[in-house]
């Protein structure tokens, strides 16, 4: 046990060397002329206006260190120092760190930004936490100091080169268990990143990546704090820029695309079974447009005789070959869509949904498509919606079209050689350096 003679310079040390990378880390001296004291706290959790009325105002009003500590000690909010560890912890929890001469003291000035968020719209889940990040990175970072208090959480602010913006970036890391090589990879990337303007996370994503013009996202979007907290233990690193309530995190994989928080709140079959769903979802997006078009056209009889008669029956009336009625509905399918998410929140659900069924019964009633069409195209825009990140989502969206011509030129033998290229295309992808089927990125365990 250290002497209370050498305790204060004892906590100083030990702070600066768990926080020496963590740029939100304050240590201040203030000196009102005669007497002085160093405050540390983490200025992404501490109410920064109580600190000047409840501390730096009162010392130099009274002037004396001694009738300073003592009116310290008569705050309600005033914790008894008890060792270097709680210490850390407090400082983590949102307490202020003084060191007056060889004493030390704690005081909380805990702040919180949930009242200043909205709740989560793109990731929403009915179990867990509803709030998401805010445009303000400092508010962010309240966010995740909160949900993670941990003093091997560390914070670094970078500029990107040649921005005319100057907006603010920050990365984000659990250094116990982020991989040295992939952090510095990262570092390396914003460091050189030399364009004009930013303005989200997602063109940060495209310009991150040494291979510009692929199909797959290899970093995750994400507007949660709670999915954040999670990936910090599996070594990931997060990216905040200025202006956007997402978060980049990376290394990413592909099941991390087909993951929701929701997975952790549920119990474990409920959560097991809606991962399998989402798997099949995936699966019948990608390949039952192009399936329909390989059986009626190449191989009916890979049906049932009942079931292939009926088919032939619905497109009796169909003028043209089936893949074009694929193609039609596809492609219609995309614009309702793309004029939901762009037509004004108050008439944008309404109108997609009486055209999509009107367009559906008139196109059908016309002979341009067939009833089991209908059927297929539903259930490929359901299929779709169940993929949990939007980014993911999109590829399989567009990824769809090329098992499509595939098969459309092929027939089965295209759908299966088209997988497989799709499947070795995958493999052959990486996110920051690691493979991008990799399961879990860090070996490393936490004690």
């Amino acid at each position: 046990m250290f002497g209370k003679q050498n305790q204060a310079t004892q906590v100083k040390r030990v702070l600066e060397e768990n926080f020496k990378d963590t740029d939100d880390c304050v240590f201040r001296q203030v000196d009102n002329g005669e007497e002085e004291f160093e405050m540390i706290f983490l200025k992404s959790v501490i109410d920064n206006n109580k600190i000047q009325e409840l501390l730096i105002k009162p010392f130099f009003d009274i002037g004396k260190i001694e009738t300073f500590e003592k009116y310290i000690q008569s705050l309600p909010i005033f914790n008894p120092y008890k060792d270097v560890k709680e210490t850390v912890k407090s400082l983590l929890h949102g307490s202020i760190v003084l060191l007056l001469k060889d004493q030390v003291l704690l005081v909380e000035l805990k702040k919180s930004s949930n009242n200043n968020v909205l709740p989560a719209t793109v990731e929403a889940t009915i179990l867990g936490p509803q709030n998401s990040l805010s445009e303000n990175i400092e508010v962010n970072l309240n966010l995740l100091r909160n949900r993670y208090h941990q003093n091997t959480l560390k914070y670094e602010k970078l500029q990107l080169i040649g921005s005319r913006t100057n907006l603010e970036i920050a990365i984000l890391y659990d250094s116990e268990v982020v991989q040295s090589e992939t952090l510095q990879e990262v570092k390396k990337e914003i460091n050189h990143v030399d364009v004009n303007i930013v303005q989200s996370t997602g063109e940060l994503s495209r310009i991150l990546m040494k291979q510009k013009h692929l199909l797959f996202p290899r970093m995750i979007t994400t507007e949660r704090p709670d999915r954040i907290a999670y990936n910090f233990l599996q070594g990931k690193i997060v990216i905040l820029l200025e202006g956007t309530p997402f978060a980049l995190l990376g290394p990413a994989s592909f099941f991390d695309f087909m993951s929701t928080m929701e997975d952790f709140y549920q119990p474990f079959w409920v959560s097991k079974f809606l991962i399998i769903l989402r798997y099949l979802g995936l699966f019948t997006s990608l390949v039952l447009p192009a399936a329909y078009v390989g059986i009626t056209s190449y191989n009916p009889e890979i049906f049932r005789v009942q079931f292939a008669l009926s088919i032939a029956g619905s497109r009796a009336n169909v003028p043209y070959p089936s893949f074009i009625e694929v193609v039609f509905m596809l492609l219609t399918m995309e614009m309702l869509i793309e004029a939901s998410i762009r037509l004004p929140k108050t008439i944008g659900p309404t109108a997609t949904t009486v055209g999509g069924l009107i367009l559906g019964q008139a196109a059908t009633e016309a002979g341009l498509v067939s009833n089991i069409m209908i059927i297929i195209v539903s259930a490929v825009a359901i299929s779709n919606f169940v993929i949990p990140i939007n980014e993911m989502s999109l590829t399989i969206r567009v990824a769809k079209y090329f098992l499509l011509l595939l098969t459309t030129l092929t027939g089965i033998i295209g759908l299966i050689v088209g997988c497989l290229g799709l499947l070795f295309y995958v493999i052959s992808l990486d996110s920051l350096g690691q493979p991008f089927l990799k399961v879990v990125y860090s070996e490393k365990k936490r004690l």
